[in-house]
């Protein structure tokens, strides 16, 4: 793209795109026959058009904040830019969010009008709208009559007003994180920041364009569904599908077929477990199928590297992917080209199983703080075990100087135009984290190999000290257990104790079938206090780390937990990373008892 026609705001990069690809598909959403109905760009245009005047009637203008609560949909992106053409600032925030954490935000950025999803809703914020004085209007999407979103649009149908175009420089969205310890912070993000994320990301990946679609699983109140999917997409002039929800998963990708994914290890190491799970309880000549395509792939890959191939490998190949692998890919909807994974690294073994069956995965890095995208792997430079290389234009630095002396690692720090401007309201967190030259210190812990590329190597603020004085990063030890398919979920626990805990949550769905072979009772209360059953998880955990961590990581006791942590319990954020501090605080007693 040439410099001149490159938009440095979000407005620019919408109308750009309304402008070129009118006609075709941006949005699909779910009936109720579960078919999919399309909205095109000119559709979706129009519609932010009428909302942006209609906002400007009701005095809504330039410096102002806009908030919405909503889950991903069409009307998602209409609020935005109809606000961004206003020259105000966007404030999303999730549907699954406690009311607290509302009102917290909206009176934190000061939003002055706020559109929400639906009328239970409307019913929470009207709890707290008498203590937040700067919110005056309350607009509900699924909604009839003068409050509603419709309203307003066809308010604004009757006196069209243009569109501002906004300095790079000026604050486009307040995404708010949820953390994993204190009060949300509101990340501040331009036009600048996310105009250049979109484009120098995007560049990582020259072959996507106008046909190629996204089936939308992550949030977009987050920066990473945010960027990768609304902003990215629109841009190239691709089309997004909404997904109807986890447990639809399966069927979406096969009615959307996606050409290209966003999203996060978890899906595909759920499939990459389920398939061995499949293959062992079907057994016979299925199984050895699959076993012969996986062995198989992996020889022709090694061959291929070495420049040399192999006739029986390839015929063997052949055979397992029209048998087998074929069918793998038809359950993502048959068109998948690969997909873009962050919050965790993959599983090198699960990366280079999906690249061989056709489905490569692209690790990448970033934080809401970098708009996100930092670091990524792409289809001409990917190393699987990293997180990729620095995008464009960004550059990524490692500070030794935080961490003990011995390491051979440090905090990663990140140079660019996707910096963030700091925090609202918080001068003294954002002195916190950036550096005299501009630079956003993470607080990751990573290392730069010899040609560039990042391993993140654990979390600063998260690792912890044994009584030993032996240091541990528990991110990456729990990772590798939520690996093993009778896992869920785990948290590793021994801050200045003399060894690690381990607190496991099983996959109730897989040990049921175990419990039903072994005749044991099926309630998850009953099988987590079950001596047998937690012998073979404690045993598979430790044989899982053995050999890749050293003994002192390895944990020596477990707690069995028959409740996830989740969104809703609090043990969660928004992103699906672990508060510590909350899971330490409600299981205090289990944990203390493993010490005694």
């Amino acid at each position: 793209m040439a410099e001149k026609d490159r938009p440095t705001n979000l407005v620019d990069m919408f109308e750009q795109s309304v402008a070129k690809h009118g006609p075709n598909k941006l949005f699909g959403t779910k009936n109720a026959a579960g078919e999919y109905e399309w909205v095109t760009y000119s559709e979706v245009g129009r519609r932010v058009d009428d909302l942006r005047a209609g906002m400007a009637a009701k005095g809504i203008g330039k410096g102002d904040c806009v908030g919405l609560i909503a889950n991903n949909r069409n009307e998602w992106v209409v609020v935005a830019f109809a606000t961004l053409g206003l020259g105000c600032r966007f404030i999303p925030m999730y549907e699954a969010e406690l009311t607290s954490t509302w009102k917290y935000i909206i009176s934190d950025s000061g939003i002055k009008v706020l559109f929400i999803s639906k009328p239970e809703i409307l019913e929470k914020v009207e709890t707290f709208k008498a203590d937040v004085p700067c919110l005056e209007q309350i607009y509900v999407i699924d909604a009839e009559g003068p409050d509603s979103m419709v309203a307003l649009e066809e308010l604004g149908r009757e006196k069209p007003v243009p569109s501002v175009k906004p300095d790079s420089e000026d604050i486009a969205v307040l995404i708010y994180t949820s953390g994993t310890t204190g009060e949300p912070k509101g990340v501040l993000l331009s036009h600048g920041n996310f105009t250049s994320n979109t484009i120098d990301a995007g560049s990582c990946f020259p072959d996507l364009g106008p046909g190629d679609r996204s089936l939308s699983i992550l949030p977009w109140a987050h920066s990473y569904g945010q960027t990768a999917d609304v902003y990215n997409f629109i841009h190239i002039g691709g089309s997004v599908a909404f997904m109807g929800s986890v447990q639809t998963i399966v069927e979406d990708l096969g009615r959307a077929q996606p050409t290209f994914l966003i999203a996060v290890p978890r899906i595909f190491n759920r499939v990459y477990d389920g398939l061995w799970a499949k293959m062992d309880e079907e057994g016979g000549l299925p199984r050895k199928l699959f076993v012969m395509g996986v062995e198989s792939a992996k020889q022709k890959r090694e061959l291929a590297a070495q420049g040399k191939s192999s006739f029986m490998v390839d015929l063997k190949y052949k055979i397992a992917d029209a048998i087998v692998f074929k069918k793998i890919r038809a359950r993502f909807g048959g068109k998948l080209k690969g997909a873009i994974t962050g919050s965790a690294m993959m599983n090198p073994e699960i990366a280079l199983f999906f690249s061989d069956l056709g489905i490569p995965t692209y690790d990448c890095y970033g934080l809401t703080e970098t708009s996100p995208a930092a670091t990524m792997n792409r289809p001409a430079k990917n190393k699987i075990g990293t997180v990729g290389s620095a995008i464009p234009n960004v550059r990524i630095e490692i500070d030794s100087s935080v961490v003990e002396e011995s390491a051979d690692d440090g905090e990663i720090i990140v140079y660019g135009p996707n910096v963030m401007k700091g925090y609202h309201n918080k001068p003294d967190a954002t002195a916190e984290v950036m550096t005299p030259d501009g630079g956003f210190r993470t607080g990751d812990r990573g290392k730069l190999d010899e040609d560039g590329f990042l391993k993140v190597t654990g979390r600063i603020k998260e690792q912890f000290k044994l009584l030993n004085g032996k240091y541990v990063f528990p991110s990456s030890i729990e990772e590798e257990i939520k690996l093993i398919p009778m896992v869920a979920n785990a948290m590793i626990y021994g801050e200045n104790k003399e060894y690690n805990i381990c607190l496991v949550v099983p996959d109730f769905e897989v040990l049921a079938k175990y419990a039903e072979k072994e005749g044991l009772p099926r309630e998850p209360a009953a099988l987590v206090a079950n001596e047998k059953v937690q012998t073979m998880i404690s045993d598979m955990i430790k044989d899982a780390l053995k050999g890749t961590y050293g003994s002192y990581e390895i944990p020596k006791k477990f707690v069995f937990l028959a409740e996830d942590f989740t969104l809703e319990n609090g043990m969660l954020t928004q992103t699906l990373k672990l508060k510590r501090r909350a899971v330490v605080e409600g299981f205090q007693d289990q944990i203390e008892a493993s010490y005694k």
